[in-house]
């Protein structure tokens, strides 16, 4: 039977990357949490935030009730873990330490993960302890048990919006472009997925496109991949490129032979990221130098 990790991700809001608990379709097609979209248009956008077409004024929210009773009936077949049984600052005091052991390490990463995947007050209580610094020495340790125990704590971090700009400013890209080069697939699948999460400020596209080697990694990710490193770095780069100088970077590191191969054997965000670069006249000039692209 499935875990909870192993939900399928069509269940995930494409904005907060959490499991919806309250999916609603919007005019595009799209269906995303209703308290995410809700941010995205009390903000003033007014496209949706996949195809970036435009929307109404007042836009409608329609409950996708399918969907919610398809999530809620595969969460109650789901066997739930327990419960953490340790005060989160007892299990951030484990982290800490540096007389605790590694297994005590390991069981506190684990936790944490498991308590902050949808407590959002749990994440904030957490970094406010002054947990980061600690999360991201394990993202930089050479032991790869340590590292692979991190990257979902960190990535659940990485959800809320209050903490995007924060972690952008504590060195996280640096460590998760290392990552997407030289860590265990699952680990670059994840990393790739932190990129994604943070570049949902717009502040952030524009920093993490600067950092050097930032998207010549996940263009690396796509050619030396397997298929959910693909989907993530795809995805990763679909969120960064709506940034027009990230537009330019990808097709200086060679995105667009890439991303035409990858859409032809089915990868839809592949087709999706074309979508951005052809709105640069660097990318429309690539894609007229591959045999078959008009085709």
């Amino acid at each position: 039977m499935a875990t909870q990790t192993q939900l399928p991700d069509d269940f995930k809001c494409p904005i907060s990357l959490e499991v919806m608990s309250d999916p609603v379709i919007l005019s595009s097609g799209h269906t995303f949490d209703r308290a995410s979209i809700q941010r995205w248009l009390d903000s003033g956008h007014r496209t949706c935030p996949i195809t970036k077409l435009p929307l109404p004024e007042h836009p409608c929210l329609i409950p996708n009730h399918a969907l919610r009773s398809l999530i809620s009936n595969y969460t109650l077949v789901t066997p739930s873990k327990s419960q953490p049984c340790s005060h989160p600052q007892t299990l951030v005091s484990a982290l800490t330490s540096p007389s605790s052991a590694i297994g005590t390490k390991l069981d506190s990463l684990t936790l944490l993960a498991r308590l902050t995947k949808r407590d959002s007050s749990a994440r904030r209580k957490l970094t406010e302890s002054g947990a980061v610094p600690a999360v991201l020495k394990f993202i930089d340790s050479e032991d790869p048990v340590l590292q692979e125990k991190a990257l979902p704590l960190l990535l659940n971090l990485s959800l809320d919006d209050d903490n995007k700009v924060g972690l952008v400013a504590e060195g996280v890209i640096n460590r998760v472009v290392k990552i997407l080069s030289v860590g265990s697939p699952d680990c670059r699948a994840i990393a790739a997925t932190v990129i994604t999460s943070l570049a949902v400020v717009e502040v952030n596209k524009a920093t993490i496109g600067e950092y050097p080697d930032a998207i010549r990694a996940l263009v690396g990710l796509l050619i030396a991949g397997k298929g959910r490193e693909k989907k993530e770095a795809a995805t990763a780069l679909y969120a960064i490129c709506s940034y027009a100088d990230n537009r330019r970077r990808a097709i200086e590191c060679g995105a667009v032979p890439i991303l035409i191969g990858l859409s032809e054997s089915g990868l839809e965000r592949a087709m999706e990221v074309l979508g951005l670069l052809v709105k640069c006249k660097e990318g429309r000039e690539e894609m007229m130098k591959v045999n078959g692209c008009v085709k």
